[in-house]
């Protein structure tokens, strides 16, 4: 499918910022849903066109693809029941709305990528995952399967469904990465319980090309995995980031200290962990510019350097 106008929401987050600025690299016409509308045009792109309700999209206004990816950050704060209610209902009520929406249109989108997590699969241990993977139960698993069930309602519309269950998404000016670099660069990082438990991850700017390419194959649909092909546990991680910034990993967080000082998400996401390979992308031909974690690190925080391999 060659598409050419997109929605979106979640456009102001880690990612789907980086999403609005590659679609408009690539002479896509974009528009994002927003509850905040006149803050975001002052904050974002103004090449997108920003609405707060659906329907200020014009009925003849074609579009291609939607994108939906909003919903409140995991690491926001302790998981209170409120909290975690907030969770499901900013994911689903944006889903419902938007499947909603799709129906009303008499020229309806092609494609739906739809949010989820590799939270859906449950703790696993280092049990290998892949879209076929059976899942155990938990709040991640339930968090993410009520997001998912909404989304399919768009698939009796004639609408193709893709379920992009993403992992640990790295970049340095966001996400978890973002939060890791200043205890590393102090000499505090280290492994965080065990370091046994796998974390599966990707390059933000894979995550983002993985997205155009689910766009354009019609083949894919359904549960999609996006992380890199190479998941670690997390001590190689700490460790792999700590020769990244050129600083020691001597220094480990015991799991209770993780349980006391965030709460419910150290348990549920960092001390836990899946081990997630992306087979339905890497099937279908989906290369990954940063494979290994050595490679997207590097890529992170040697950009120069970067730049003269990828040029090579």
């Amino acid at each position: 499918m060659q598409y050419k106008d997109v929605l979106m929401t979640g456009g102001t987050g880690f990612i789907g910022r980086a999403l609005c600025e590659y679609m408009l690299s690539h002479n896509k016409n974009v528009w994002v849903y927003t509850r905040h509308k006149n803050n975001t045009e002052r904050l974002m792109h103004d090449r997108c066109h920003y609405v707060d309700n659906l329907d200020d999209i014009a009925a003849d206004q074609n579009i291609d693809a939607v994108i939906n990816l909003a919903g409140q950050s995991l690491n926001s704060g302790r998981w209170t029941t409120q909290l975690k209610q907030t969770f499901i209902q900013s994911r689903v009520s944006t889903t419902r709305t938007i499947v909603e929406w799709i129906e009303q249109r008499q020229q309806r989108p092609a494609v739906l990528i739809s949010g989820s997590a590799i939270g859906w699969y449950g703790h696993q241990g280092s049990r290998e995952l892949d879209e076929d993977a059976s899942a155990e139960k938990g709040f991640s698993h339930s968090l993410c399967n009520v997001w998912e069930k909404e989304a399919i309602n768009a698939e009796p519309l004639g609408v193709r469904v893709v379920l992009l269950r993403t992992g640990i998404v790295l970049e340095k000016d966001g996400g978890p990465l973002k939060n890791m670099i200043l205890p590393f660069k102090l000499g505090l990082g280290g492994r965080m319980g065990s370091g046994k438990q796998y974390w599966s991850w990707i390059h933000r700017k894979d995550l983002i090309r993985m997205m155009d390419f689910l766009l354009q194959v019609d083949e894919i649909d359904g549960p999609v995995n996006g992380t890199a092909p190479y998941p670690v546990t997390q001590q190689y991680f700490a460790s792999t980031l700590g020769m990244a910034l050129i600083r020691p990993t001597m220094i480990p967080m015991p799991s209770f200290v993780a349980n006391l000082i965030i709460g419910e998400f150290a348990s549920e996401v960092l001390l836990q962990g899946q081990r997630v390979f992306p087979s339905k992308a890497t099937h279908a031909g989906f290369h990954f510019q940063y494979a290994t974690l050595e490679r997207c690190l590097h890529g992170i925080f040697h950009p120069a350097a970067d730049l003269r391999y990828t040029q090579e």
